[in-house]
């Protein structure tokens, strides 16, 4: 792959470097010898590199000696409709690209909007190194006594808005209004509009008696870690529109059943002012029974329990009393910050509760 690079230090002092479409952004006022933290964020369906462009320049400014952004460029455009082990597949090779470039890094991070967090979990599935003692895989990077992300401690797994049990029925897509005929029409479609990610996302992927990826993206699959990668970060976190979403529904982003969708009010914050309901959710790693809710299917009740294995920090957000709520899929990650502004108190509190 060739390399074309564009060096830019902008005024508000942010040095950005543009590598084959990605970009690398740290603080021109920093140390760059002491901002070993890689952070990677991954863009959703039809997005861009440039979707995180607002948020990955607020990261280094507060933040200056701690991190390095990469806002990643290998799935764009029309390439995000390849498949999610494909894009997962490609985000994996780009890492390690970039991890070749900056050797002083130690630590790693994702941040991914909507399908790219469902591509981000499938890279780390890819690029998780299991301690000596467990069986040993072919490496390509160092590996720590308790197992790593290609050889850095993993710190922060964020998800934003990302439909983790996928969008096919039972109101996971809230724009077909949960209508059952809408939702099965879909379902026979979404191939033609999305192709294979679509059908990922719809969870129709079943073939040679294989379950559909996302299912196996619940535990570890073949020479695929999926959970013990999430297992070895410090944090995972979903925020979650609780409304006003057209494209991901609340349950889908925030990996919980409909009994668990807590009630919430206005925020009282005035420095997070869309943050409407926050809670910890502990690994659950009793081996039950499949528990089924009225409404539900088996298998959305295997990706709910099969996430639920390891510990969530959820954050609710509504933006259902601004001008701006009928776009709330892009606000809540202000993927322009002209046109979403009303996200910027999002951003914030990622950032006041990212461990460096």
């Amino acid at each position: 792959m060739g390399k074309s690079v564009d060096f830019d230090p902008e005024e508000n002092g942010v040095c950005s470097e543009s590598i084959n479409g990605g970009r690398d952004v740290w603080s021109c006022n920093g140390s760059a010898s002491t901002a070993d933290h890689l952070v990677i964020m991954v863009n959703g369906i039809l997005g861009s590199s440039t979707d995180w462009k607002f948020a990955a320049e607020q990261f280094v400014k507060m933040l200056p000696d701690k991190v390095i952004v990469h806002c990643s460029e290998s799935n764009v455009s029309t390439l995000t409709l390849d498949g999610i082990d494909v894009m997962g597949e490609r985000l994996a090779v780009e890492v390690l690209e970039v991890i070749e470039r900056k050797p002083s890094v130690r630590k790693i991070s994702f941040v991914a909007h909507s399908m790219g967090g469902l591509v981000a979990r499938y890279a780390v599935g890819r690029l998780f190194r299991p301690s000596k003692s467990e069986i040993a895989l072919d490496r390509t990077c160092d590996e720590d006594p308790r197992g790593t992300i290609c050889g850095l401690e993993a710190m922060n797994f964020i998800t934003v808005a990302t439909p983790h049990l996928g969008s096919r029925g039972n109101k996971q897509v809230p724009f077909l209004f949960g209508v059952t005929a809408f939702e099965r029409a879909a379902s026979r479609v979404i191939h033609w509009i999305f192709r294979r990610t679509g059908v990922h996302l719809f969870l129709t992927d079943s073939e040679d008696g294989k379950p559909p990826l996302l299912r196996c993206m619940v535990e570890d699959y073949g020479d695929l870690y999926f959970m013990s990668a999430l297992r070895v970060f410090k944090r995972r976190v979903a925020y979650s529109n609780v409304g006003y979403d057209h494209i991901v529904g609340w349950r889908t982003s925030s990996i919980r059943r409909n009994s668990e969708l807590p009630k919430w009010e206005d925020s009282l914050s005035e420095k997070y002012p869309h943050i409407v309901y926050e809670e910890y959710t502990k690994a659950n790693v009793s081996k039950g029974s499949i528990l089924m809710e009225e409404g539900s299917d088996i298998l959305e009740e295997e990706l709910v329990t099969g996430l639920s294995c390891v510990s969530w920090e959820k954050v609710d957000v509504s933006f259902h009393s601004s001008r701006q709520r009928f776009s709330a899929h892009s606000v809540i990650q202000v993927k322009d910050h002209f046109i979403h502004s009303e996200g910027v108190d999002v951003i914030q509190h990622m950032i006041d509760h990212f461990l460096t």
